[in-house]
């Protein structure tokens, strides 16, 4: 990995093109650029995760005691994290998604809620639990995606409709577990329904009135995917005409998945969104030759049109289950002396990926789960034909053995070295904080035919630790100036929830048996455990309230890791193999439904 010769600049949250007075800021940016609320998931629009709050710190956070707690009255997974906006705070839960507005001035009492009539018949259609990955707030508006696609916007002072439309169909296998982004005038959202042969795209809705304004296709005719053969770039070369027709058989590219599902990311400078897209359908590679673009890829737009700027597919003719949806972390730093637009992204595949997010070139690709068998580097020769691509070992390539037989001992499995939980980053130690898994898997391809709205897989799973270990999941410091991890925590289970680096010192995460900890972020020793009611598969957050810093995560055992207690399976097969894989998991936790929040006394 080539050495960053600077330290990793924290991203401004309005960008270095956007230094506008306080005035002419909307009530979103200085929302945004207030440290003691938070207005989105990924907390800044750069997806860093960092909290600028620093009353709370690696001297005194063992001092922490629960100031409140709420429960949402659902037993299943409970991902995301609530939004504190002023003086009130707003919680989701998962299917049926309701939405509660809690008064921070008296003691969390209910000011309202909103409850979606969804239609049950969305439960049986969705991928990996019912969860929701939380709301997001846009000039007096909240904005929840329903997993039955319903887009809604509620008066953030009543919960009263504003409006909503419809943006998929659950009888075809769409569906949502993913927040939104606002962005400008408009709500960026995505859709889920890779594993039912859903063709998956990436919508922008006005935020005043819910209307449609452009919508973007992962895979088929260039028109459908708004880009441009002359002007898209992967790489640095343009794409080319009919760049995704080419890479699929007939019109599998009509149910070939590519759904983004995970999280978005903004740089207001460059005016462009990031995000990335899932697996191609079916798992079984035998049916879709080619590389299957543009499914796990990473794809930069301009927001206002939807156009593509650039592409890049970490994955190509995926085999693995291996989405690309993880989120991508926005710094400024310089390499080889002199300054880059950088794009971070830890991917399910186990390689972290940099990007020049101004153009999309290359800058760096290592692994950072050392047991990664399905390829050994991704190409960084730039006279080779296979640049930028993963050198697969063919050994650990489930289409070598063809339909019906077993492949033992890929890894890292289909869950990710990290799926969908966030990372963070603190500009104070230039670290990433990465909450990984740590499986290997078994992968047994078969023939499936698509009907819509049916599970449209193609593979038998078996998931397992990495040999001469029995711990499934690490929180891991990256160190982006040496390309290495620079310590590493292991955890029994997988860590399912999302990290939280603060200006206090503190990396806050929590643990599928429901512990919340706190570790130094310099060297990762624990500084703080509370045992919460529930598995964590939710991300901490952090907010100020009369002078006084809350932590705050909820908890709820469920999402792909804690489907067989969400859901009650029993099946070691079902959940893909989640089920087996996290068979002990009952042994510690059980499901809830629960916020809780801290304080110093």
């Amino acid at each position: 990995m080539k050495r960053l010769l600077l330290s990793v600049l924290l991203w401004s949250l309005a960008g270095p093109a956007s230094a506008v007075g306080q005035a002419e800021r909307s009530d979103l940016e200085t929302r945004l650029a207030d440290p003691g609320q938070q207005v989105i998931q990924t907390v800044d629009y750069a997806n860093t995760r960092y909290s600028r709050l620093d009353q709370v710190t690696a001297e005194n956070v063992s001092r922490l005691k629960v100031a409140w707690t709420f429960s949402t009255g659902v037993l299943r997974g409970h991902e995301g994290a609530p939004l504190v906006v002023g003086h009130r705070m707003y919680v989701h839960t998962p299917f049926p998604n309701t939405v509660y507005a809690l008064d921070l001035d008296h003691e969390g009492r209910i000011l309202w809620s909103y409850a979606p009539k969804q239609a049950a018949d969305v439960v049986p259609v969705m991928c990996c639990d019912t969860v929701n990955r939380g709301l997001a707030y846009a000039d007096g508006a909240i904005l929840l995606h329903q997993n039955d696609t319903t887009l809604v916007s509620l008066d953030a002072e009543t919960g009263r409709v504003n409006w909503s439309v419809k943006n998929g169909d659950p009888a075809k296998g769409e569906t949502n577990t993913a927040t939104v982004l606002p962005v400008k005038d408009l709500v960026i959202v995505g859709i889920s329904g890779g594993e039912y042969g859903a063709r998956c795209h990436v919508t922008a809705y006005g935020l005043k009135d819910g209307k449609r304004i452009w919508r973007a296709y992962a895979t088929g005719p260039d028109e459908d995917m708004l880009v441009d053969p002359d002007k898209t770039t992967e790489l640095g070369k343009p794409i080319g005409k009919d760049s995704s027709l080419k890479t699929w058989d007939g019109d599998q590219w009509r149910m070939g998945g590519g759904c983004a599902w995970g999280w978005f990311s903004y740089d207001p400078a460059l005016d462009l969104l990031y995000y990335g897209t899932g697996n191609p359908s079916t798992w079984n590679p035998a049916q879709r030759s080619g590389d299957n673009k543009w499914a796990m890829s990473i794809v930069a737009r301009h927001p206002e049109t939807g156009r593509a700027a650039w592409l890049y597919q970490m994955t190509p003719h995926d085999q693995w289950d291996y989405d690309g949806v993880n989120e991508m972390i926005l710094t400024d730093q310089e390499v080889d002396g002199r300054p880059r637009h950088l794009l971070t992204h830890f991917d399910r595949n186990g390689f972290g990926y940099s990007l020049d997010r101004a153009t999309g070139e290359l800058v760096t690709a290592e692994k950072f789960d050392p047991t990664v068998n399905w390829a050994t580097a991704i190409d960084r020769d730039r006279a080779s034909p296979t640049y930028g691509r993963p050198l697969v070992d063919p050994r650990h390539a489930p289409e070598t053995t063809g339909e019906d037989e077993v492949m033992h001992g890929i890894c890292p499995s289909a869950l990710g070295a990290k799926n969908q939980q966030p990372a963070a980053y603190s500009p104070q130690t230039h670290l990433f904080y990465v909450p990984t898994n740590h499986f290997c898997m078994d992968y047994e391809p078969f023939h499936v035919t698509y009907v819509p709205g049916q599970p449209y897989v193609g593979a038998t799973l078996g998931l397992y630790p990495p040999p001469g270990t029995d711990r499934t999941g690490n929180v891991i410091a990256w160190d982006g100036v040496k390309g290495r991890i620079a310590w590493s925590l292991p955890e029994r289970f997988s860590v399912w929830s999302g990290t939280l680096a603060t200006a206090g010192g503190v990396v806050f995460y929590g643990t599928l048996e429901g512990w919340l900890k706190a570790v130094d972020a310099r060297d990762g020793h624990e500084l703080y455990r509370f045992k919460t009611p529930s598995g964590i598969v939710g991300n901490p957050m952090t907010f100020m309230h009369d002078g006084r810093q809350y932590v705050a995560v909820l908890s709820g055992v469920g999402g792909w890791a804690g489907i067989g207690l969400a859901a009650g399976l029993t099946d070691p097969a079902d959940g893909s193999g989640a089920v087996g894989g996290y068979a002990a998991l009952s042994q510690y936790t059980a499901a809830g439904g629960q916020l809780t929040v801290f304080a110093l006394p």
